[in-house]
């Protein structure tokens, strides 16, 4: 039997007193003295056979008592947890108040636990939705980005280089005659005036021509990746290897038909706006769901532990470095691009993951107040989406999220989520409509239009 009482401290922090009944503290020392008698080694006896009055002997009763209380602790302490009701976010400093045969053992757990949020208002709140209109240039800009993908590259022989042409350079580059990390480079393809490279150079490659070599004077930036010669000045060698320039098809009903299902222009044009009027709502919607969410955190009081905080730093940094590390950047190579060291990046990530864990308590605390719950329908159809994403059997996904513990963030994502849409339906939301802007015509309007045009 195990008895436990909890006391709150300051700083979200629980002392947990526990007590084991003797008998059940009996058999955790015969447990021990089996596992050390197959662990010590003592003259004369057979691993594993060594009597315990021997066992004692040589390794002493306290060493007995406190491998038995490890054991029993290891037990006793989630009988603790879960009868107390408390929600431990670390791993608890443990003190051992008694350890005797023939006793209870009692010890106590400092451990710091989920806070507690005290909720403000979260139903009612009011906000005002956005949609940004979409513009006849954001029309032409799309175009123009359509045209910029599906456009043709022709080697150019005889020619010089201009913004948006596609190069292939090599270089080198020296500060007081000698190589630095980075430096150079053979081979290198990059599209010409676009900030692929240093200012300085970006802009000494327009006006060469192939075959051409130039050499070029430049400061490297104070924040460039190798501290040396951070902000000193340097002198590049760069030869243009290769030119080759995008041909843009007219914007016609030809274009229309290459890069679409449609046949005429108007109709891509039409098909245009009507995704960027989406996009445009989809965003409004985003915008408006984080605003609530926002609102709903920023009524609300809870003070995040130190525990929960350096845990969802390591948890973004990790991420970060995981993102990298599969586009092919070493951890390594990685700080210094963005000339930083992981304890700067870790500052520089704690104010987000503040932000974070609040954001997330108080979708918690407003699922329990409103008596939130997932069903198993709903996990069992996450699962299924999941598994069709990953390429998995349903039901062996399942089988493995539950023995890693994945299955309960699946639960509490799932949650979450479900919070997020009962703060945006108790929301009071003002649609603020985009006007219409001159020369955008519905997409309706357009395709009707199309399909009248067509048929006369």
């Amino acid at each position: 039997m195990v008895r436990a009482t909890a006391e709150r401290l300051a700083n979200s922090t629980v002392l947990l007193e526990v007590e084991v009944e003797a008998e059940r503290f009996s058999q955790a020392v015969e447990r021990a003295c089996r596992k050390l008698a197959k662990d010590v080694i003592i003259p004369g006896f057979r691993r594993g056979r060594v009597p315990r009055v021997i066992l004692e002997r040589y390794i002493g009763k306290e060493t007995l008592y406190n491998e038995a209380a490890a054991l029993m602790m290891g037990e006793a302490y989630p009988v603790a947890v879960k009868d107390t009701g408390i929600e431990p976010v670390a791993q608890p400093e443990v003190e051992v108040v008694q350890a005797e045969e023939g006793k209870p053992l009692v010890f106590k757990a400092k451990v710091e636990v989920k806070p507690e949020v005290e909720l403000g208002q979260y139903q009612g709140i009011e906000v005002t939705k956005k949609v940004k209109p979409v513009t006849p240039e954001d029309i032409e800009a799309e175009l123009e980005r359509l045209r910029n993908r599906y456009a043709r590259l022709t080697t150019v022989e005889d020619g010089v280089v201009a913004a948006g042409d596609i190069i292939k350079i090599d270089y080198k580059g020296t500060v007081n005659g000698k190589a630095f990390r980075g430096s150079a480079v053979k081979g290198r393809e990059i599209e010409a005036g676009r900030g692929y490279l240093i200012p300085a150079l970006d802009e000494a490659l327009i006006g060469m021509r192939t075959g051409e070599t130039k050499e070029v004077k430049i400061t490297l930036p104070a924040d460039y990746p190798d501290e040396r010669v951070a902000g000193k000045e340097a002198v590049f060698e760069v030869t243009v290897r290769e030119l080759r320039r995008k041909e843009l098809m007219p914007l016609n009903d030809d274009f229309a038909k290459e890069v679409s299902e449609f046949d005429t222009l108007a109709e891509l044009k039409a098909d245009v706006a009507r995704r960027l009027q989406e996009a445009a709502a989809n965003e409004a919607d985003l915008l408006l769901r984080q605003e609530v969410v926002a609102r709903a955190v920023e009524n609300a009081k809870v003070e995040p532990p130190p525990s929960m905080v350096e845990n969802q730093v390591e948890e973004m940094l990790e991420d970060m470095v995981a993102t990298v590390e599969g586009r092919g950047v070493s951890r390594e190579r990685f700080f210094e691009i963005m000339n930083t060291t992981p304890e700067e990046m870790r500052e520089r990530l704690r104010g987000d993951a503040v932000r974070t864990i609040k954001t997330r308590l108080v979708l918690d605390a407003v699922a329990k107040a409103e008596g939130l719950e997932v069903t198993e329908a709903e996990i069992e159809a996450e699962l299924q989406k999941l598994a069709g994403l990953y390429r998995h059997d349903p039901g062996e996904l399942r089988k493995v999220f539950e023995a890693t513990g994945r299955l309960e963030v699946v639960r509490q994502k799932l949650l979450r989520d479900k919070t997020v849409e009962f703060l945006v339906e108790k929301a009071i939301i003002k649609e603020e409509a985009p006007e219409p802007a001159a020369g955008v015509a519905a997409p309706e309007a357009i395709t009707e239009e199309t399909g009248t045009a067509a048929k006369a």
